[in-house]
């Protein structure tokens, strides 16, 4: 028997993407195939396909993705076909000593959808279906395929200790900033505003949430916090930018006892004057890390909450929050958007249709 085929976008090296047959995946125990919609490109996707940072090749990346269950394996219950569904793309081992504390996130031991194995650039993708998560009609396949991001500015919340009532800065404008402001409003912060270099992302972000922006090229960063919080400085501040200098404006921003935490990576190395480090002892800040957005029970509540407040209306997932969307056909059109730097203003999305 022939294998059964799809089209599916595959890296092969560094820059060479190619829209062609791909082998269809088998289903498992255990496991929902999905037939994908639409897949987002995360930040992460760009280094593999235009650097050098895929694990391996070929490879079929892409894990921002929603659909529609296509086939379910006998034994898997609370799914039907045609259920409109995204899914979390790590798969951790539940055995270790992170897993065990909940805390999948860490995982020692994981696999990961769409970067250590097939992801949604392609027709159909199997899935463990603990992963899956169904969503409302309420909402499109295209705004279903910003869960994940927005699941990630949820994990960062969490990892801050928010509490509301205080001041928040939002140190990046981009996809995960707009849904970590929005997530601080909805959980009381009395004021939120957002820092960046680019003026376009920044009436944009006001456009989506209705926050003001102070462009850092302009002002400065600590005088702009002054002068918005009547001297004292941002209660919560959140590191989504992965730009170096990123870093020093979310420590110059700061309130006394501020709690920090950074949800972007670097992209490059980040180096401090010991009087700008210095600033985390002097406020006696309270500095933390977010990774992706994983809890107990899996794929845990940011999921789940992401999901249940954009069917409410109460977390907005813009249409002006996409860039442009293209046909998984054009996935290389699609990539090669991101060889001019500042182009690309918000969320590229790949999707299939009938």
């Amino acid at each position: 028997m022939s294998e059964k085929m799809m089209k599916a976008a595959v890296l092969h090296a560094s820059n060479d993407l190619r829209y062609e047959d791909y082998p269809m995946p088998e289903m498992k125990p255990g496991c929902i195939k999905i037939r994908i919609r639409a897949c987002g490109i995360c930040g992460s996707d760009i280094p593999r396909v235009l650097g050098n940072a895929a694990h391996f090749f070929p490879i079929v990346l892409g894990h921002e993705f929603s659909g529609e269950v296509a086939e379910i394996a006998e034994g898997v219950e609370g799914f039907k076909v045609g259920d409109r569904v995204v899914c979390a793309s790590l798969i951790p081992c539940f055995k270790c000593p992170d897993c065990a504390r909940g805390h999948f996130s860490l995982c020692k031991h994981y696999t990961f959808i769409g970067s250590r194995i097939q992801g949604g650039f392609a027709d159909y993708v199997v899935v463990p279906a603990v992963n899956v998560v169904k969503f409302s009609d309420k909402y499109s396949f295209e705004e279903a395929a910003l869960i994940e991001p927005a699941s990630v500015a949820m994990h960062g919340i969490e990892c801050n200790d928010y509490k509301g009532g205080g001041a928040v800065a939002v140190v990046g404008a981009g996809t995960i900033g707009l849904f970590t402001a929005q997530w601080a409003e909805i959980m009381g912060a009395s004021k939120v505003i957002f820092f960046d270099v680019d003026d376009d992302r920044l009436a944009l972000a006001k456009a989506i949430t209705g926050f003001d922006g102070v462009n850092t090229l302009k002002k400065p960063a600590a005088e702009a916090a002054k002068e918005l919080t009547d001297g004292f400085g941002f209660d919560y501040v959140f590191g989504v930018s992965g730009a170096p200098a990123s870093y020093l404006t979310c420590f110059e921003v700061t309130a006394n006892k501020a709690h920090v935490c950074f949800i972007g990576t670097p992209t490059g190395s980040v180096t401090f004057t010991a009087a700008q480090w210095e600033l985390i002892n002097r406020r006696e800040l309270r500095v933390t890390g977010s990774w992706m957005s994983y809890t107990s029970p899996f794929p845990g509540k940011a999921w789940t909450m992401c999901a249940e407040y954009l069917s409410s209306g109460k977390l907005k997932c813009d249409s002006r929050m996409v860039h442009k969307v293209f046909n998984m056909s054009e996935c290389k059109e699609a990539f090669d958007c991101y060889k001019n730097p500042g182009e690309v203003k918000g969320r590229i999305l790949l999707v299939n249709k009938d």
